[in-house]
């Protein structure tokens, strides 16, 4: 069946305005419960130093940014408010519909130095590139499917190894750079096979059934993970999305897949997410914070607006408020991973470029409290959050606004005294400021400074 244009246009229109009423919780990911430490010591090394980077990127781009809609998603049969899909036309029309955005999708901007440009003055320091998400899209040249940006009208484009050129973009800025890729893939017909309908996001056959077919995927994913981690250089950590394929109903070896990944990738950091064991090296809770502090590695994954890809005319977080999330994120001692949706021609579009320039020129004075920091037992009071040095002596307040309008010429709190007689600077102005103690709170009368838009500031000191 083929839709007149302006039916098709009515179609657009409609998902367009579903993605106002989508939650911007959407689905959330649990945490696993528990952790594994690795065991390599090479694994161990290269984890504390991805602890150490406290501040990375997640690029969610792919079919799904050609209309500006929820990512993947869409094609998933599931009803729940958060996955938008247009009443008006039927669901395997509406797949075929979204399987057809491969011919549309013509990145001709692409430019991933201005990526990478943009993030290091954001002053992040990994990324993560979705590779391949549930929708079965590759985003490099695979040679396992003909479903990838290589092989539709941006093919003969010289930067259509689209994943190449932007772990090379990030690696040039001296990034941590690691591959998302899905687990599970809604256009192979050996975990969605057309045969059956596809009533939710998991395989639609019964592998006990077919079991040859499901060989067969395993095999594919095998096959494709193996392509990223033999042709696309060094890659520092693989990120495993799509929970629910997991033992014992959806194996795909993990063992064998982590086996081959490590012989070509030693020290390569794997996060098969929310799957408690030694393939899971640092946890991920999405679109939230931990309520307390983690005794082990873990990464907030939180998007800059209410979606993870591109939408059009997107509500973004304020550069405070992204601020106030690292913050909170490296207090309890984490990681903060920031999800960016380049536009469907291919880069960052203005509006993020002004927010996370704002949030490199606050980290260019501040970043001291953040980069390289451990936590403190006491690491909280009110809306101060506290870091502290390698070292141990040395530590950071970071004080947070309640509010745009707060107005105040001193700030308290209660625990990490400093050391009597020290001094405690601003590092925002690098001069020290007065300070006393009260009541057994420390107290700290705060400058005249520029400080309009009302931004985080940190001050350093020697605890008791």
């Amino acid at each position: 069946m083929k839709l007149p244009l302006k039916k098709l246009q009515i179609v657009i229109c409609g998902l367009l305005f579903t993605i106002m009423l989508y939650s911007q919780q959407g689905f959330v990911h649990e945490q696993s419960d528990g952790y594994m430490w690795p065991e390599e010591e090479s694994v161990l090394a290269k984890l504390g130093s991805w602890q150490d980077l406290k501040f990375g990127v997640l690029f969610h781009w792919g079919l799904y940014s050609v209309p500006g809609i929820v990512e993947s998603w869409s094609i998933c049969s599931e009803d729940v408010d958060w996955i938008p899909r247009d009443s008006m036309m039927k669901y395997e029309a509406y797949k075929r519909w979204y399987w057809g955005l491969k011919e549309q999708f013509n990145p001709v901007d692409f430019d991933p130095d201005q990526w990478s440009t943009v993030m290091q003055q954001a002053g992040m320091k990994y990324a993560i590139f979705t590779t391949k998400h549930h929708d079965g899209f590759s985003m490099f040249d695979t040679k396992e499917s003909d479903f990838s940006i290589a092989q539709g009208p941006f093919a003969n484009h010289p930067r259509a190894d689209v994943a190449r050129f932007v772990f090379d973009a990030f690696r040039q800025k001296d990034f941590m750079v690691g591959a998302y890729f899905s687990k599970p893939d809604w256009h192979n017909q050996n975990y969605w096979w057309d045969y059956y309908a596809t009533p939710n996001r998991s395989v639609n056959y019964r592998i006990e059934r077919h079991p040859q077919r499901w060989e067969k995927f395993k095999q594919f994913t095998y096959n494709q993970i193996e392509e990223l981690m033999t042709h696309y250089g060094d890659i520092d950590i693989l990120w495993l999305d799509g929970g629910w394929v997991a033992p014992p109903r959806q194996d795909i070896d993990m063992e064998k897949i982590a086996g081959m990944v490590r012989e070509n990738q030693p020290d390569i950091l794997m996060v098969d997410r929310t799957i408690r064991g030694k393939f899971e090296n640092y946890q991920t809770p999405e679109r939230s914070i931990p309520a307390a502090q983690l005794s082990y590695p873990w990464e907030s994954c939180i998007p800059l607006s209410s979606d993870w890809g591109w939408i059009p005319d997107a509500k973004f977080k304020t550069a405070g408020e992204v601020i106030a999330l690292l913050i909170e994120v490296a207090a309890k001692g984490g990681n903060l991973l920031l999800g960016v949706g380049p536009t469907p021609q291919g880069i960052i579009q203005p509006e993020v470029e002004e927010i996370l320039g704002e949030v490199g020129d606050w980290l260019d004075k501040n970043g001291r409290g953040i980069y390289g920091t451990h936590i403190t037992p006491h690491y909280q009071s009110g809306n101060v959050w506290f870091t502290a040095a390698k070292n141990s002596q040395t530590l950071y307040a970071h004080y947070i606004p309640a509010n745009q309008d707060e107005q105040t010429t001193f700030i308290e709190w209660e625990g990490n005294r400093p050391a009597k007689g020290s001094k405690i600077t601003l590092l925002q102005t690098k001069k020290q400021v007065k300070w006393q103690m009260i009541g057994g709170k420390t107290r700290i009368y705060l400058p005249v400074i520029q400080n309009r838009d009302r931004m985080p500031l940190v001050f350093s000191f020697q605890k008791e």
